[in-house]
């Protein structure tokens, strides 16, 4: 019986949804709807009658939006491309060690249906890896993404 309650917490990432002894305010997930896409990495969503910034964790997209900054190469692209994904849409938050970041946003691993939003920016090279701990669980995919990247010059690959 317990295997049989094992299996069905498990999610399309392969982690339980919900771990044991977590408290009920801190849970590991959450639904959202993205409610505008910022750039590359990082969305505006309305989750639990809140509106947060989420950054994602474990890449770091070229900047595009930074006050007084250039935009660096691929960063249009990869903001384009991140809204291709999530705009509008519902979305999961993986949550990781950490919540929130020294701007005091959220930092999450996102969902759309099965499909986890970071690490196809780096599959597709719109992003680098930038893997700050403890939020590291990824970390491993994400390199092996990148280095798959670089090597078939897809995105800021080829054209940085």
């Amino acid at each position: 019986m317990l295997a049989i309650a094992a299996v069905a917490l498990l999610l399309a990432d392969g982690e339980p949804e919900d771990e044991p002894g977590a408290p009920a305010d801190n849970p590991p997930s959450a639904t959202a709807e993205v409610i505008r896409v910022v750039d590359g990495d990082t969305i505006k969503v309305s989750v639990e009658d809140r509106i947060e910034d989420v950054r994602y964790i474990g890449v770091d997209t070229p900047e595009s939006v930074t006050p007084g900054e250039p935009v660096e190469c691929f960063g249009r692209e990869a903001g384009s491309f991140n809204e291709r994904l999530v705009a509008g849409r519902e979305v999961r938050l993986r949550f990781d060690r950490e919540r929130r970041d020294v701007y005091g946003r959220l930092l999450a691993y996102v969902y759309v249906g099965p499909r986890l939003v970071n690490a196809e920016l780096v599959r597709r090279g719109y992003a680098r890896t930038l893997t700050i701990a403890p939020n590291d669980s990824r970390a491993g995919l994400f390199a092996r993404l990148e280095a798959e990247a670089g090597r078939a010059g897809r995105g800021l690959w080829g054209a940085c």
